[in-house]
């Protein structure tokens, strides 16, 4: 039987998948291995189908000595192809874990996803990373969740298009599209990939191929299965989360949440179970005793308490609610400009402004968009000391105040926006207009709208 071309069944799965659902800009992760160019590649033949702009990126995580010419060769690649590519270093130094690496490299990538205000962040995970993936989860003990092994979509726009398609399938992608050695492009190849001290190497090199000398094929067909079965646990609790009584569940601010009352009513194996389903939300895989551990934590904690959940996620009591999210989005983002072009976009943080030429309209004093005199100014995150007079009000008022009346949680409040023009603070997304600023009805402004990143905020109340 002929298959169709592999460019052509990505489409399909990606299509039936509903992987791309929106266009927007996509960043691709390029290591400089083998998996990595041929996402490059493919994904370089079919993006125009999916209305996708790519930008290349890299993580030069500076363990092996020759890991900037890696880079460069990426940065000549992405230009072959006509794209951008970002480069990131992270100068980790040798003898750096997988874990650690793994959480650098990350890191670096949203920072280029938030750069570029890409909705999308690819990598190259394919079906062997996903067996093996299986087998060391099953190895350590995982949980159902984690035996589903890798989703093809995570948190913030992460996909993982290429799990369908074996390793093989995408070296001999390259091989055909690059018959000339010559002129195809340089496969860097890790060496850590071959040391047999890292625990997925070994299982890679010395457990499966054993595994797969005495039962074929069907040893691989039957991790797969599994982790089909775990999927539809994953699932049926992610459901049960969304639909539960009152629970309440949301996303905010770049993590979940949940209320606690009736999170703390039931018993605790099926409390348990809830917050293993909200915590796999964000991308944390909580086994049996961690999710028993963070369920005593909730009993005990008074609002305002946070905890560690382990691999740079959080956990916050705040204002009869539960919030999980990731350590290292606790840190702000740094000023950005708005209104110098007459309309445009300002990717901040978790949150998205837009602004445009409109006669003003009659403001409020909260709301999700507002009306400014014409000009430029910043957001920026709420600092100590911020204050401003409120529409209608006499006297000025502490901004950490309002953000506490307004129940943002106290982990979120440091990285809240706040919007200026000039050196006047006129407004609080959400929480509070300033008179300053402030356009006659009828006259001549700007617009200007706050959403988070990938939603509207406060849909049908538009204006502040």
């Amino acid at each position: 039987m002929t298959h169709a071309p592999l460019d052509h069944q990505l489409l399909e799965h990606l299509r039936g998948a509903r992987l791309f659902p929106e266009p927007g800009t996509a960043v691709l992760a390029v290591s400089g291995g083998p998996d990595s160019l041929a996402l490059l590649d493919l994904f370089h033949a079919i993006a125009h189908e999916l209305s996708l702009t790519l930008v290349v990126a890299h993580v030069d995580h500076g363990i092996l000595p020759d890991s900037a010419r890696v880079a460069d060769q990426v940065v000549v690649i992405g230009a072959g192809y006509h794209l951008p590519v970002q480069v990131e270093r992270v100068g980790l130094g040798p003898g750096a874990s997988e874990t650690r690496a793994r959480r650098a490299r990350y890191a670096a990538l949203r920072g280029v996803q938030g750069r570029v205000g890409a909705r999308y962040l690819v990598t190259a995970h394919q079906a062997d990373d996903q067996v093996e993936t299986i087998l060391y989860r099953l190895l350590r003990g995982s949980g159902v969740g984690g035996l589903a092994g890798i989703q093809a979509l995570g948190p913030r726009g992460l996909v993982r298009p290429l799990l369908p398609f074996r390793r093989r399938e995408l070296e001999e992608w390259l091989a055909q599209r690059f018959p000339d050695p010559a002129s195809r492009p340089p496969v860097h190849l890790d060496p850590s990939n071959t040391d047999l001290r890292h625990d997925r190497v070994w299982i890679r090199s010395g457990v499966l191929p054993l595994l797969r000398e005495r039962l074929g094929e069907r040893l691989d067909r039957a991790i797969l299965d599994l982790a089909a079965h775990a999927a539809r646990e994953r699932e049926a609790w992610t459901a049960l989360l969304r639909g539960f009584p009152d629970l309440g569940f949301g996303s905010v601010d770049g993590g979940v949440e949940v209320s606690l009352q009736p999170l703390l009513a039931v018993e605790p194996p099926l409390a348990e179970a809830l917050l293993r389903a909200l915590a796999r939300e964000v991308g944390c895989l909580l086994g049996p005793k961690r999710s028993a551990r963070l369920l005593g934590f909730v009993r005990r904690a008074s609002s305002g308490r946070s905890a560690e959940l382990g691999e740079g996620f959080r956990a916050e009591v705040s204002f009869g609610r539960l919030r999980l999210r990731r350590a290292a989005d606790d840190d702000p983002a740094g000023p950005g400009e708005w209104g110098r072009d007459r309309e445009g976009r300002l990717v901040w943080g978790a949150w998205e402004f837009l602004w445009g030429p409109e006669p003003a309209g009659v403001s409020r004093r909260s709301g999700w968009a507002i009306w400014v005199e014409p000009g430029c100014g910043v957001v920026r995150a709420a600092a100590v000391g911020d204050r401003l007079m409120p529409l209608g009000g006499t006297g000025h008022r502490a901004v950490a105040r309002l953000l506490m009346e307004a129940r943002v949680p106290r982990g979120m409040r440091r990285r809240y926006p706040v919007v200026l023009r000039g050196d006047e603070l006129v407004w609080v997304p959400g929480v509070c207009r300033a008179q300053a600023a402030l356009p006659q009805p009828g006259a001549a402004a700007l617009r200007l709208e706050v959403r988070r990143r990938g939603e509207t905020v406060g849909a049908g109340d538009a204006v502040g």
